[in-house]
């Protein structure tokens, strides 16, 4: 072996394969309050033990795993603290907690370890698992994504001048978050999120918590086939780009640029590969969740989606970076 070659080993696969351990340890720190604990002030393995109501060997072995992984932070006196992210989004009662969307995908666990026998199956559906959504199970499902969701809001709400619209249609909103921040925002702005029945009435609960009742509504439409309103001038498809098919995406772009106005936008975020198609690994990963959820969805490239933006019509079409190695947005305009 030459000075220059590096030797082989399984250390990057061993990691790979006990992936999961590290997110069985996370998981388990929001379950168990780990994180608001500490936040509180208990610092050691007893204080820890006490405050959770679990034995300070158990205390123990978590609080080590979560200092490892960098979850929280050693000080010089043996007392824990949490990482400066941790303490920002996984303390429960704060605005920006985050700890539902930790544990959304738990519900797939068990999946994970068979998908190989999902990869095998040949069924698939154009809705898969969301076209079984009763209420109760998509108010567990968008609690997850609200958590989240709001941020995100805010950050298109940064990102994107609405100051010049009237509507907004809001595909596949689940809550209804972006629409809630973004007709905040921008004050005369008004939004109606479409999404499929059960989640209607989950997006109108979380509307009225919000007191956005008289600027946003839900209306019960599955997007990849139900009409679309033709009295909006913008259009957000915002999280769900990796649920669908190709087709089925450059199908609802064309539907969304036939609805919009003269001269209104159409703005999809999403979990897009590079044109390479050599990363981020999370947009990979999540279209590889699809054959768990059986729908026709796979990852999609900036350049894919482009595409599907350049061939229905819009014009100045671009690709933003929105949260970086995770969502871009991709934006076009109708012409007027």
């Amino acid at each position: 072996m030459s000075d220059g070659e590096k030797r082989l080993d399984t250390v990057r696969l061993q990691e790979m394969v006990q992936g999961f351990w590290r997110s069985g340890a996370l998981m388990a720190a929001v379950e168990l309050g780990l994180f608001t604990v500490v936040s509180k002030g208990a610092g050691t393995f007893s204080e820890v033990a006490t405050a959770l109501d679990i034995t300070e060997t158990n205390a123990e072995r978590l609080m080590t795993a979560c200092v490892t992984l960098k979850l929280l932070e050693l000080g010089d006196d043996g007392r824990v603290i949490n990482a400066p992210d941790v303490e920002r989004f996984l303390v429960e009662g704060s605005p920006r907690y985050a700890g539902p969307w930790m544990l959304f995908t738990k519900p797939s666990w068990n999946d994970w370890g068979i998908l190989s026998e999902k990869l095998k199956s040949k069924s698939v559906d154009r809705l898969g698992k969301y076209g079984e959504f009763t209420v109760e199970r998509a108010r567990e499902y968008h609690k997850a994504t609200y958590s989240i969701g709001m941020g995100a809001g805010r950050r298109f709400a940064r990102h994107v001048d609405l100051s010049n619209r009237k509507r907004m249609m809001d595909l596949g909103g689940g809550s209804g978050a972006y629409s809630i921040v973004a007709t905040e925002t921008y004050n005369g702005l008004r939004a109606v999120v479409l999404d499929l029945p059960s989640v209607a009435v989950v997006a109108r609960e979380v509307i009225a918590e919000n007191g956005a009742s008289d600027r946003v509504t839900a209306e019960a439409c599955d997007f990849t086939a139900d009409p679309f309103p033709t009295d909006c001038d913008v259009a957000v498809m915002a999280s769900n780009l990796p649920i669908y098919s190709r087709d089925i995406v450059g199908q609802v772009v064309q539907k969304t640029f036939d609805a919009l106005l003269p001269g209104g936008e159409m703005h999809l975020i999403g979990e897009t590969l590079d044109d390479d198609r050599q990363g981020p690994v999370g947009p990979s990963l999540w279209g590889l969740s699809e054959a768990i959820g059986g729908t026709t969805g796979l990852a999609h490239t900036n350049a894919d989606c482009i595409g599907y933006f350049e061939n229905a019509g819009f014009v100045d079409v671009s690709v933003n970076e929105f949260v970086p190695g995770t969502l871009a947005r991709i934006t076009g305009i109708k012409p007027g």
